[in-house]
């Protein structure tokens, strides 16, 4: 049974490292989403799509000279910087410093890339593919001597040019005026993210059972978690971006909320799937009318200026956030107090209306530092809704239904045979600085 998605609670996870010694916990009896393995595979769930996210949101306000165009660079680097401690706990120091070396070495170009497409320039932009490619191939030289062969060479280049493909062909459809289908590979490059993660996470706990105390990333509730974590991340990313692009009148505007319906259609089957077709559309109803529709009309309101439909529209989302919470109370039957479901949605709300409420005020440092705390708040939905489902419904989660193997995630035969943890760390840390330097850094020295 795939179980996917749902609603917000409480606190992101912590980012970085920490998770990989996980602290002492106890023996998995019954089924729990709160799992080291589970813990870990949500850090790398939230880095690595967060960094897709802003890599593609980056690069487009560039091509448009945005004028949070620097706010949105200095958050796809600071996501980067990120992943600076994993590199210095498992290759030192030093380590850390050749690996971003190599990097920083790389960065001149990166200008070309969006420059070759605002001006046309077609030997401009095959000069920044040379560069790119270049990159790839000594990257992952430098991956795999530092592996020790752990991580080979060819694979190291399969991902990385899947990935930079992911954000290019999204950027090229985007510069092409072909909306539809710059959000449709939005949406599949944000998919693999997790995809990655995923079967990061997963070699890591088969290299180290013990250290994560012999769970599972892909049990059926780590499962739950991931997918839950996933569909309500991209639901608040959609919104941040079409309520910006509603604003400001792009015309990508009408497309950017076809994707917002598309997150919605993937909610409702999840919720299908848990609670029948009755709770599906119960959940629709309230999702839509006064959830992603009060969001559309905050930013119509502020288009024409009207003050009191601009109120009416936040008072919707305040009783989206009641009504809403009672549903997943009553859902979970109790297992999800409904003070905490409704605490959590108007956390989640208020970032979101705070996004975008700073970016009509120009105050774009703030509407990026509140776009990147919702984001992050996000990835506690799976803990705490998950945790009630599988609480509730803990046959669904027995660990009898876990899949026998890792899925093919195209990483040149990583489910097949595990890769040691410091290979995969590496490749973790790769994708992530990688997608920051095919955008660009000129803001880097701003830091």
């Amino acid at each position: 049974m795939k179980n996917k998605n749902l609603l917000k609670k409480v606190a992101a996870p912590v980012l970085g490292l920490s998770l990989i010694i996980p602290a002492a916990a106890q023996a998995e009896e019954a089924p729990t989403v709160v799992t080291p393995a589970s813990d870990l595979r949500t850090t790398l769930d939230q880095l690595l799509s967060e960094h897709f996210v802003l890599a593609v949101d980056a690069m487009v306000k560039d091509y448009n000279d945005a004028p949070d165009e620097k706010q949105a660079y200095d958050a796809l680097n600071q996501n980067a910087l990120d992943m600076t401690p994993a590199i210095a706990s498992i290759y030192g120091e030093e380590g850390a410093k050749k690996f971003q070396e190599i990097f920083a070495g790389h960065l001149d170009y990166s200008d070309d890339f969006v420059e070759a497409a605002q001006s046309g320039d077609e030997e401009a932009r095959k000069a920044a593919e040379a560069e790119v490619t270049e990159f790839v191939n000594e990257f992952s030289a430098f991956l795999s001597t530092a592996t020790e062969g752990n991580l080979p060479e060819d694979a190291a280049k399969e991902v990385l040019r899947a990935h930079e493909n992911d954000v290019v062909e999204a950027f090229d459809d985007y510069v092409e005026e072909d909306y539809k289908g710059y959000y449709e590979n939005f949406m599949e490059g944000y998919d693999r993210m997790f995809d990655i993660s995923k079967a990061l996470s997963g070699a890591i706990v088969m290299q180290m059972p013990d250290k994560f105390e012999n769970t599972k990333v892909d049990a059926p509730a780590a499962e739950l978690r991931s997918t839950l974590n996933k569909l309500t991340a991209e639901h608040f990313a959609l919104a941040a971006m079409s309520m910006q692009k509603g604003v400001n009148g792009a015309p990508d505007y009408d497309i950017a909320t076809w994707a917002e319906d598309m997150n919605t259609e993937e909610y409702t089957a999840a919720i299908k799937s848990i609670y029948g077709e009755e709770g599906a559309m119960q959940f629709k109803k309230l999702w839509t009318s006064d959830h992603i529709n009060a969001q559309a009309e905050l930013v119509s309101a502020t288009v024409a200026g009207d003050e009191a439909a601009a109120k009416e529209a936040r008072e919707s989302l305040t009783m989206f956030t009641k009504e809403f919470g009672a549903f997943l109370a009553t859902a979970t039957e109790g297992n999800l107090p409904e003070d905490a479901a409704v605490d959590a949605l108007m956390t989640h709300e208020d970032q979101v209306v705070k996004t975008f409420d700073s970016y009509v005020a120009e105050d774009y440092e703030t509407s990026m530092a509140t776009f990147r705390e919702g984001y992050a708040f996000t990835f506690g939905i799976g803990k705490a809704l998950g945790d009630a489902i599988v609480k509730q419904m803990p046959d669904e989660f027995a660990a009898s239904d876990m899949p026998s193997q890792m899925p093919n995630t195209g990483m040149g035969g990583a489910a097949e045979k595990p890769m040691p943890m410091a290979a995969w760390i590496a490749f973790a840390a790769a994708v992530l600085l990688a997608g920051g330097y095919l955008i660009k850094s000129k803001f880097a020295d701003q830091q």
